[in-house]
C-alpha cells in the first residue's frame, strides 16, 4: 500500500542526498543518468512507476525481478544491486534498508498538523498556561492549573484534568483523556481513545464487600514516549506509574498501576501488566502477553505473543508459553505436543505390560 505522496516529486538523486547517502553507494556512481523521479513509496509487491521501496534481504531476491518500483533501498549484496541494475531501476545500497526506507518516508510522507490556533470551542480554564505556537482543537476541555508546552497538538475532544502537564511538541489526538496530576514529556504522542492517568484497580476485600482504596498517585510519561489508541496506564494509590523515555505502546495495551518500564521498551497490541511490574530497558513484548502482579523483567528480555508471566525474567532472557518458560523450552515442547495422543497410547501399553509383568513375578 502506497504511503500518500504530500510533498512535491524528487529525482532519485535528490533522496539519495537527503537520506545521507554518498553516490558511490548507489546506482548513480555507475550509471548517473538513471536518475528517475519519484512521487511517493510504496510496498516492494504493490509499487509502481514512480515510487521507491526496499527489500530486507537475499530471501526477498524474487521480489527484484517483478516489482515495479523505480528506484530500491537494497542491503549491501551484489547480486540484488546487479539484478536491479539490469532490469533499469536505480538503487542505493545500506546496512539496514527497513529504517532507510522508514526514512525515505517522511520525506514524501508528514502526518497532518493543524496551523497553530484555538479553537474557539475550547474551554480553557483562567488558570491553565499555554504555550507558544500551539493548537487546540474543537471541543477540548483544559482544567485548573494545566501546563500545555510549546509547539503542542491538542486535537479536538480531548479533555485535560486540572494540574496536568504537557510538555514541547506533544501531540494528543482526538478524544484521549489525560487524567489529574499527570505529567506528559516532550515529543510525545497519545493516539485517539487512550486514558492516561485513570484510577487503579485498588479495592481491598472486607466481610462488607470491596473497600475502595483511593488512588492518590500519578503517571510520568517521560519524553519521547508513544502510546496507541484504546490504551489505558492507571495511577496508582501512592507514588507513581512512569514509562521511560522512548518507549513506545501499542493499541489497547494496559498498564497497571504502579508500574515501572524502562528506556526503549516496545509493547504490542493487547500487553496488560499488572500492578507493580518492573520493566527494564529494551524490553520487547509481543502481543497478547499479560504480566503477573510486582513481576520483574530485566533488561534486554524479550516474551513472545501470548505468554504469561508469572514470575521474573532475567535480562536478555526470551521467554514464551502459559506460564512463561525458556523460548528454546518451549519449542522443544511445541514439537512433543502434538504427538501426545501417540504417546499416551504408548504410556498406556507400557504400563499394561508392567502390570502383566508384575502379575506373572
Amino acid at each position: 500500500m502506497t504511503a500518500f505522496a504530500n510533498k512535491s516529486a524528487m529525482k532519485f538523486s535528490d533522496v539519495v542526498q537527503r537520506l545521507g547517502i554518498s553516490l558511490e553507494h548507489s546506482s548513480l556512481g555507475f550509471n548517473p543518468d538513471l536518475d528517475p523521479s519519484l512521487e511517493s513509496v510504496m510496498a516492494v509487491d504493490e509499487a509502481k512507476p514512480g515510487t521507491i521501496s526496499y527489500i530486507d534481504g537475499a530471501k526477498f531476491a524474487a521480489q527484484v525481478a517483478t516489482t515495479a518500483a523505480s528506484a530500491l533501498i537494497l542491503p549491501k549484496n551484489h547480486a540484488l544491486q546487479t539484478a536491479a541494475s539490469d532490469r533499469g531501476i536505480a538503487w542505493l545500497e545500506t546496512a539496514e534498508p527497513r529504517l532507510l526506507f522508514a526514512q525515505a518516508i517522511a520525506l514524501f510522507y508528514q502526518p497532518f498538523q493543524p496551523a497553530p490556533e484555538i479553537h474557539p470551542t475550547a474551554v480553557i480554564h483562567p488558570t491553565a498556561t499555554i504555550g507558544e505556537s500551539v493548537y487546540i482543537g474543537a471541543h477540548v476541555v483544559i482544567q485548573a492549573g494545566v501546563a500545555v508546552g510549546n509547539h503542542a497538538c491538542i486535537h479536538p475532544n480531548v479533555v485535560i484534568y486540572p494540574d496536568v502537564q504537557i510538555g514541547d511538541r506533544t501531540v494528543l489526538h482526538a478524544n484521549c483523556t489525560i487524567h489529574e496530576r499527570a505529567q506528559i514529556g516532550a515529543d510525545c504522542v497519545i493516539h485517539s481513545g487512550t486514558v492516561v492517568g485513570a484510577e487503579g484497580f485498588g479495592f481491598v476485600p472486607t466481610p462488607q464487600g470491596w473497600y475502595k482504596m483511593q488512588q492518590s498517585g500519578y503517571v510520568v510519561l517521560e519524553d519521547g514516549v508513544e502510546v496507541g489508541c484504546n490504551a489505558a496506564i492507571d495511577r496508582p494509590a501512592v507514588g507513581e506509574t512512569r514509562i521511560g523515555k522512548q518507549t513506545k505502546l501499542d493499541n489497547m495495551v494496559h498498564i497497571g498501576h504502579g508500574c515501572h518500564i524502562g528506556f526503549g521498551c516496545a509493547f504490542a497490541a493487547q500487553v496488560g501488566l499488572a500492578g507493580g511490574v518492573e520493566v527494564g530497558n529494551r524490553v520487547i513484548l509481543a502481543g497478547q502477553v499479560g504480566v503477573a502482579n510486582e513481576a520483574t523483567l530485566g533488561d534486554g528480555a524479550i516474551a513472545s505473543s501470548k505468554t504469561g508471566v508469572h514470575g521474573n525474567v532475567a535480562a536478555g532472557e526470551i521467554v514464551s508459553g502459559y506460564p512463561c518458560v525458556d523460548h528454546k523450552t518451549y519449542l522443544k515442547s511445541s514439537a512433543i505436543y502434538s504427538r501426545l495422543p501417540e504417546m499416551y497410547q504408548t504410556l498406556k501399553k507400557l504400563q499394561k505390560r508392567i502390570e502383566e509383568l508384575e502379575a506373572n513375578a
